[in-house]
């Protein structure tokens, strides 16, 4: 039997991109969905789409910055199904640019969403699953979790801090029947990608500079196969990889690698 069959599942950021695609497949497998988004109507859209898919979902609009709201939904969902088997702590945010351009309400928008989005599930998830001593958390960090990518610092900031989450509840977390695993993804062919605040820089030129990006799907399916082998790092892309590995081996040389980056980011900067 499918590890997703019959199981309770809460997404957030589920109207677009890899928490969509994790929604329809886990739906396709027999999981009961909670698909949770800021954008309503982009939601109701997904949500249709699974049920016409004959997959079970229902939609609640969400913050995940607000941790009371956050909470609620873990209640609601817990009380009208008795348990929670998987949170996918997936929603975030974007903004390009440089540090010495960021305001503080760009670090901290970012971090809010990012970073305290799952804290804020955690928070309300994690005692419901120890009280019935199982469930599996898993937050979407990135390649920027493992990597000093630059470019995107408050992204990278609060990227970090995901990961340093998810590792240390992992271990709290094991003796106790949960789970938790971080998934790092690389460049992915999601919204992000194309609606994010770009400050002072040029999108077209930054856009044709990034690797070839993967297709939601693909990184759903690649998310999920690390799920059901409880992996602690889920790290998709081979591009993200093989930074992974040199992160490990070698830290000065992916500094070496990302401070090139940056100043090709510098050539594309619009002044004024």
């Amino acid at each position: 039997m499918d590890i997703f069959s019959g199981k309770i599942v809460i997404v957030t950021g589920a109207a677009s991109g890899i928490g969509k695609v994790l929604s329809e497949e886990m739906a396709r497998r027999g999981a009961y969905l909670i698909m949770a988004d800021l954008n309503g109507p982009l939601l109701d859209e997904a949500v249709e789409a699974v049920k016409k898919a004959d997959g079970r979902a229902r939609a609640v609009k969400l913050d995940v910055s607000d941790f009371a709201a956050v909470k609620r939904m873990v209640d609601d969902a817990t009380a009208e199904h008795g348990r929670l088997d998987y949170l996918f702590n997936n929603a975030g945010i974007g903004i390009f640019g440089e540090a010495q351009d960021f305001s503080y309400e760009d670090w901290r928008r970012v971090i809010d969403t990012n970073l305290y989005g799952a804290v804020n599930g955690v928070a309300a998830a994690y005692p419901v699953m120890v009280r019935q001593g199982f469930g599996h958390i898993i937050n979407t960090a990135s390649l920027a979790g493992i990597v000093p990518v630059t470019g995107v610092i408050s992204y990278t900031t609060s990227k970090h801090g995901v990961v340093g989450l998810s590792h240390a509840l992992r271990i709290e977390g094991a003796d106790l029947g949960v789970r938790v695993s971080v998934v790092c993804p690389g460049i992915i062919d999601t919204p992000i990608l194309h609606t994010s605040k770009l400050i002072k820089i040029d999108g077209q030129k930054a856009s044709a500079a990034l690797p070839k990006a993967m297709a939601p799907e693909i990184c759903a399916q690649e998310i999920l196969r690390g799920v059901e082998r409880n992996r602690a790092t889920i790290v998709v892309t081979g591009f993200a990889r093989s930074q992974w590995l040199l992160q490990r081996i070698s830290p000065a040389l992916v500094r070496w690698i990302w401070g090139r980056n940056m100043r090709k980011l510098r050539g594309m900067r619009i002044e004024g």
